[in-house]
């Protein structure tokens, strides 16, 4: 008998005694990828990506890109985002968007959306943002990031990244929060935290994530207020492992920031930027 029949009939034979095994009630070893582990990630002290704002004009276009419209973005605000100097403008060292009252493409406000789309993604590292938030019933600024290629699929299966939100209703209280498919607003089990800030209206303060393959921990003003674990089990609790994009907005109304009302005389109303800054993970996933 030649050698290569030789091992094709002990390969047949282990192969007919595993059916055996399992038709006689034997179940097959499956193995389960076990949760990953906190490496202790750190971060580079210079960032590969920031916007100082040290400059006068539009936004810098090498750096920012727009969404515009008045499709009520998801969530029924009012506002019909712009690209125009009015809305969001850069001067003595700062980025102001600012929404007003005016009637626009069939909204009754305006304001800005900047988005860092192919233009500063990142993929695991340290996100910075120094900023004033507007006071006033109806506003609802926010800093926060999106999938750039939404590989896993539609909101909220390729994720959200909340790096802080704030309705005016509720004066100085910050939200900090992640969304996926199994954990998002809709379900009411969004992972989220809240912390009372003072003055958030009126000075600036530093919101920060720290995102590595274990978790996002959220941050104000270097306190630790946020923590979402990675729990091991795949994209529909952790989509987290692509590239994400930063947005900058101040919507008006919506399902939650017009949930007590619009007070029409508090606009114009602007959210200050100081600085944006990204930093890389040092280390291997």
């Amino acid at each position: 008998m030649k050698i290569t029949q030789f091992l094709v009939l002990i390969f047949w034979g282990l192969t007919i005694s595993a059916c055996q095994a399992d038709n006689n009630g034997a179940k097959p070893y499956i193995s389960t990828p076990e949760p990953p582990q906190d490496k202790g990630w750190t971060f580079e002290s210079a960032p590969f990506w920031a916007d100082e704002f040290n400059y006068t004009g539009l936004p810098d276009p090498a750096k920012w890109g727009y969404d515009i419209g008045g499709s009520g973005w998801g969530n029924n605000e009012l506002e019909y985002y712009t690209n125009v100097l009015k809305n969001a403008s850069v001067a003595d060292g700062k980025l102001t968007i600012t929404a007003i009252k005016e009637d626009v493409g069939g909204r009754n406000y305006t304001s800005a959306r900047l988005i860092t789309k192919n233009k500063g993604d990142i993929l695991y590292g340290r996100i910075e943002v120094k900023a004033i938030v507007p006071a006033g019933k109806g506003t609802w600024p926010a800093i926060w990031m999106l999938p750039t290629d939404w590989a896993y699929g539609d909101w909220p299966k390729s994720g959200e990244i909340d790096i802080m939100e704030h309705v005016g209703y509720d004066i100085n209280v910050i939200h900090i929060s992640t969304h996926c498919e199994a954990y998002y607003f809709k379900l009411n089990n969004q992972k989220t935290a809240v912390k009372k800030i003072a003055n958030a209206t009126t000075e600036y303060h530093l919101y920060r994530v720290d995102w590595t393959p274990y978790a996002i921990r959220g941050y104000i003003d270097d306190q630790l207020i946020f923590t979402s674990v990675n729990e091991g089990t795949g994209q529909r609790v952790w989509p987290f492992d692509k590239r994400f994009h930063l947005l900058l907005n101040v919507a008006v109304g919506g399902d939650w920031g017009g949930a007590q009302g619009v007070d029409p005389t508090v606009f114009p109303a602007s959210m200050q930027v100081d600085y944006v800054r990204f930093y890389r993970m040092i280390g291997n996933p």
